[in-house]
């Protein structure tokens, strides 16, 4: 589970985003690092038995700096207010599609797939929906799936008005093919965030999008 500690450290954190108060709360951060390093773990722990492509992660491998990178962003508060943890075959600085939990007081969510990849992983993505999309509509039809995620994260943002170029508009799977990003997201309460049970219970929603995850995997690296 998550301790209240570590949710209020990031609480008071989001409320005094700054140097000084980072500064003089470093022994806060160091039970905050702790705690984060104890729930990866653990996740890994639960998840590699399901999943073997994870096997080699570590703890580094699926964490992040608290720093943000603020060179290139109009936001320019220095830290991170949320605990992000991500599992991939890839590890963290690949394209591969694996699973992710974001932990936030009141915007905690769970999700699985591949985010907006670049214009190559696109079209492999695209091209492994048309000639399978039949084993995707399977995938998000489960009624576990279904239960837990609704469907493949769509909106604005994520999604063509149009269908992609060399797609017709008519083609059987053309709200998949019309999306950019490819997740499967659930949101997670502060009740699910400090159960005892958070880990071994996230864990199981994410082994839910598993065939989603290998789906896009296996699209990525097939040639």
């Amino acid at each position: 589970m998550i301790t209240t500690t570590t949710l209020q450290f990031l609480e008071d954190l989001k409320n005094n985003n700054n140097r000084d108060w980072f500064q003089s709360n470093q022994d806060r951060y160091e039970l905050y690092k702790t705690d984060y390093r104890e729930t990866v773990e653990a996740f890994l722990d639960e998840i590699k038995p399901f999943d073997d492509t994870l096997e080699q992660l570590e703890f580094k491998d699926c964490s992040y700096r608290i720093n943000r990178d603020i060179r290139f962003s109009k936001d320019k508060t220095p830290y991170k207010t949320h605990m992000g943890i991500w599992m991939c075959e890839g590890k963290k600085n690949t394209n591969l599609a694996g699973y992710y939990v974001h932990i936030e007081n009141g915007a905690a969510f769970a999700a699985a797939g591949l985010y907006f990849p670049d214009a190559a992983d696109l079209k492999k993505v695209r091209r492994e929906i048309d000639g399978f999309y039949e084993e995707l509509e399977q995938i998000v039809a489960e009624p576990e799936f279904k239960k837990l995620f609704g469907k493949l994260e769509s909106n604005n943002d994520n999604t063509l008005k149009t269908s992609p170029k060399d797609f017709d508009k008519n083609h059987p799977a053309i709200e998949f093919l019309k999306l950019k990003s490819f997740l499967a997201v659930t949101k997670l309460t502060t009740k699910d965030l400090t159960s005892k049970t958070f880990i071994k219970d996230t864990t199981k929603k994410l082994l839910v999008a598993q065939p989603l995850v290998e789906f896009l995997n296996r699209a990525l690296t097939t040639e």
